[in-house]
């Protein structure tokens, strides 16, 4: 077992020890590999061992990686930060986006993505527990948020994307109820399926709140050079 399966087991085991905990299926639970800064080569060895969804945060990084690595059917997650001036790389050349916290960013989503490809999954960004420093919109928006992108063509809303700060577990249950809440108001429950929640230190807590994919870059890749 060389090293990338070595990382890939281990993660593996902790999100089934952590579903088990929270008497849940593991099946449930998807791992994207957060790739940023580490080569194609590395992505390239992940994928060798089983590893099919990687997340990207650096547009021009994940570019040129996804140009190396067009010969390998990996489903291509953008999760950092949406710029109004760069969506339409992102409609065309990924399967997921999960920063959008603004309408003008979806509407330019759905008319960028090509007629030819998939729809666009994308989940909504929200600043969960009120952080200056971070992206999102804010809970109280979501909801008119999600019935406006609903109606928009060529992509697809699957769900909220957070990223609390540092041992805010609680706010992985504000996150669920936001879930939950949309879902019970106007969300197509067979589109309305994703928790985009939980990193390398806080999985455990995440998945608790039934995050259903969890976004791993240490643990799998070890630290960034």
């Amino acid at each position: 077992m060389n090293q990338s399966e070595q990382s890939r087991q281990s993660v593996l085991s902790q999100i089934e020890q952590a579903c088990q905990q929270a008497q849940r299926d593991p099946a449930t639970v998807q791992l994207l590999a957060v790739s940023k800064t580490h080569p194609s080569l590395a992505l390239r060895e992940m994928y060798a061992v089983g590893q099919r969804s990687f997340g990207e945060n650096y547009l021009q990084e994940a570019l040129t990686k996804i140009e190396e690595l067009q010969d390998l059917e990996i489903e291509w997650h953008f999760i950092g930060h949406v710029q109004r001036n760069k969506t339409k790389h992102l409609a065309e050349k990924f399967d997921w986006v999960h920063g959008v916290d603004r309408l003008i960013i979806a509407e330019r989503l759905s008319s960028q993505r090509l007629e030819s490809q998939k729809t666009l999954n994308i989940c909504l960004q929200v600043n969960i527990d009120g952080q200056d420093s971070k992206d999102g919109c804010q809970p109280e928006e979501v909801s008119e948020l999600v019935k406006q992108i609903s109606r928009l063509p060529n992509i697809r809303l699957r769900g909220l994307m957070v990223i609390p700060a540092p041992e805010n577990h609680a706010a992985f249950a504000d996150a669920k109820v936001l879930f939950e809440q949309v879902k019970s108001q106007h969300a197509q429950p067979q589109d309305w399926d994703t928790l985009s929640m939980g990193m390398s230190a806080d999985l455990d807590a995440a998945i608790a709140a039934d995050s259903t994919m969890v976004r791993v870059g240490t643990a799998l890749f070890g630290k960034r050079s």
